[in-house]
């Protein structure tokens, strides 16, 4: 069976395509980013996945999910047919679960477009203003692209940042620090 990557990127791949030539790209970043936080829930996935729901129920109910939540301009708003039969196919292919990571597929194929990198940091302190944009100009330079930078706190660490973009991780947390400096002691 094929992992949810595998299944997630034709999916993307066909959104990206319909966003660029229908110039929706930013209402379908919006609404995939808001059903990645949505079915990351493995409660809801769970619920969805009983088979003593019909298709027509699970839609039923995603449908009104979207709703109760969203505003009209919405790509899943029940207005919107391409939302609608992307969230159809998807319940039909029992593929529903993939929703994170076509919106990181998308995500990923909307930055290589617009030469951007969505970077996430993580630390243990909020950042100031002054660090948020010293950050951006130091990554602008490493990756050669605009940075769209989001910023989490990781009540784990206690000291430093994590970096995240796509696949590059750049840890520069205190436990990190530490780990190097006692392998370098041990060896």
């Amino acid at each position: 069976m094929a992992d949810n990557n595998t299944t997630a990127r034709p999916y993307a791949q066909a959104i990206f395509d319909i966003a660029k030539d229908t110039g929706t790209m930013e209402l379908w970043a919006e609404g995939l980013m808001l059903a990645k936080e949505i079915f990351k829930d493995s409660h809801l996935n769970d619920f969805l996945s009983k088979p003593s729901l019909s298709p027509e129920q699970k839609l039923k109910f995603i449908s009104e999910l979207f709703s109760e939540i969203t505003d009209e301009t919405m790509i899943f708003s029940g207005d919107d047919d391409c939302g609608n039969n992307l969230i159809k196919l998807l319940i039909e292919n029992s593929r529903i679960s993939v929703f994170p990571e076509i919106s990181e597929h998308f995500n990923s194929l909307k930055s290589e477009l617009e030469n951007s990198v969505n970077v996430t940091v993580s630390s243990a302190v909020p950042l100031s203003e002054d660090q948020k944009l010293a950050l951006e100009e130091v990554l602008k330079k490493r990756f050669d692209s605009e940075i769209y930078l989001q910023t989490e706190i990781d009540e784990t660490l206690v000291g430093g940042a994590i970096i995240r973009t796509g696949d590059v991780v750049i840890d520069g947390s205190l436990r990190a620090s530490l780990s190097g400096l006692s392998n370098v002691i041990n060896s």
